[in-house]
């Protein structure tokens, strides 16, 4: 189950400074999750200040 990041996110980069399979780019307004490369490891809902990555 991969996760996935809400509306919640503020697109400070966190979570993708964080990733270790590099899932996570920046998309329009918010960053995004592919869910092809997560592994489900939670390293980027731990990372996160608003708690915007959660899993699906």
């Amino acid at each position: 189950m991969a996760y996935k990041i809400t509306d919640d996110c503020v697109a400070c980069g966190a979570c993708a400074a964080e990733c270790p399979t590099e899932a996570i780019t920046e998309g329009d307004g918010k960053f995004v999750i592919d869910a092809e490369k997560c592994v489900d490891c939670g390293t980027c809902a731990e990372a996160c200040p608003v708690n915007a990555p959660q899993p699906e």
